[in-house]
């Protein structure tokens, strides 16, 4: 199965940056000292900045459905375990193994609402992780303790 996920914003990224620039934009307002005003011109800027980087979710864009992501990581010794494991029985995946290496990369995206969920194995390639499996529709229910 050929999927791909874009970063799309979440409700508490633009809960964050517009509570940064309202707040900013109060102090500046306000009738207080000069050290008042910069310390809001400095959170309209956080506000900013962070309205152009900060991207939590993610979206397929073929259905429009937001995916919430984990990432687990596993020593390339655990690569056949976790691929055959994935592959057919995602609940047996051994997560006393997880993060005791960073050689794969399991990414799991969830959707609560839709019970909907998938997987996909990352193999590291230096400097970038690159795919070394399909990905894998399961139930969330399957997957419920990849889940952190």
């Amino acid at each position: 199965m050929e999927k791909e996920f874009i970063r799309v914003r979440s409700v508490k990224d633009i809960l964050a940056f517009v509570t940064l620039i309202v707040g900013g934009s109060v102090l500046i307002m306000l009738p207080t000292a000069a050290g008042v005003n910069l310390a809001g011109f400095f959170l309209i800027l956080t506000g900013l900045i962070l309205a152009f980087i900060l991207k939590s979710d993610y979206q397929d864009p073929q259905t429009g459905e937001r995916y919430a992501k984990t990432e687990l990581y596993f020593k390339q010794a655990m690569h056949a375990a976790v691929y055959s494991a994935i592959a057919s029985k995602p609940e047996a995946v051994d997560l006393a193994e997880a993060e005791k290496g960073n050689a794969l990369k399991l990414d799991v995206y969830y959707n609560k609402a839709s019970g909907k969920a998938y997987l996909q194995l990352f193999e590291y390639v230096p400097h970038t992780y690159e795919p070394c499996s399909q990905v894998y529709e399961y139930d969330l229910e399957r997957i419920q303790k990849l889940i952190r």
